[in-house]
Formats: C-alpha cells, structure tokens, sequence
C-alpha cells in the first residue's frame, strides 16, 4: 500500500498525514510515525483494558509505548479504509481494518479500528484509538504485549 502525498497548502492535510501514518506502520518505521506527532499530541485508547494504558501525553510517550510494536504485531495491510471529514477540518474519523499476525504465536492479526484523529501543522496533536482489546488478547493468548502499563494513564 503506498499513498502519494501532495498537498496543496504549507502542510499536510489530516487524510494525507494518515496515510503516510499507515504506509510509515506497514514499513514498520516506528520512529517515522512517531516524528508525525506534535510534541505534546495525546493518544487515547477509549477502550482500554483495565491495567493497559488508556491515554498517553507527549511524543516521547508515544514513542516508549510504540517503540516495540513490531516485534508484537507483524502488520502487513489495512483494508476497508474510509476517511470521514468532519467540520472541523483539522479532525477526521477514519473505519479501518489492520491485518497481520501475532509475532508470538502466528495467529492471525485482524483488527477493526475506529480512528479519530486531529493534526495541526501537519503533525497529530490527538488520536482517539477505539479497537477490540479482547480481539488482541486472543490473538495473544490471553497477553496484550504493546504498551502495558509502562507508559501512559492506566485505568
């Protein structure tokens, strides 16, 4: 999956920083996404697990808590993407499905997400992150490796 990014103004619009966002995950660049972030953007997780984190402040904490995503999950696409603008037109609310596999166990990795996100400047100032975490937990046997409760507010 490669998305072209052109824009008309000084930057990036919310639609093309997501998917430079989505390509950036498929490469597993985690520092590239995290460079995406303002430094002090919040990543929230509405529904959260209890003990995992359920909303993390600043880039850094972003990146402690994304630093080993692909060591855990072996993302290789996304599909049924839909971007809906909304009025403000620094927000968006993206419907998508990310595939892949489990790195511990080889079980399959297919998550719906839910994504409502807001970029200033070209950079995401908040993510609002809705997934299944017992979709996750499955895939996992029981674990949710990513993040845990080494960043971020825990619930």
């Amino acid at each position: 999956m490669t998305h072209a990014v052109q824009h008309a103004g000084p930057h990036p619009s919310p639609p093309e920083v997501l998917s430079h966002s989505l390509d950036l995950l498929l490469a597993k660049d985690i520092d590239g996404w995290v460079a995406l972030w303002a430094p002090d953007g919040v990543f929230e997780f509405p529904f959260a697990l209890p003990g995992t984190p359920h909303r993390l402040v600043g880039r850094e904490a972003v990146r402690g808590y994304m630093a080993d995503y692909p060591d855990h999950i072996d993302l290789r696409g996304f599909e049924d993407l839909t971007v809906h603008r909304t009025e403000d037109p620094e927000t968006i609310v993206v419907e998508l499905r990310g595939l892949g596999r489990a790195v511990a166990t080889g079980r399959p990795f297919d998550m719906p997400y839910i994504q409502v996100v807001t970029v200033h400047d070209g950079l995401i100032t908040r993510f609002r992150d809705y997934w299944n975490g017992a979709l996750v937990a499955d895939a996992f046997d029981g674990e949710i490796p990513v993040g845990g409760t080494r960043t971020g507010e825990s619930r």
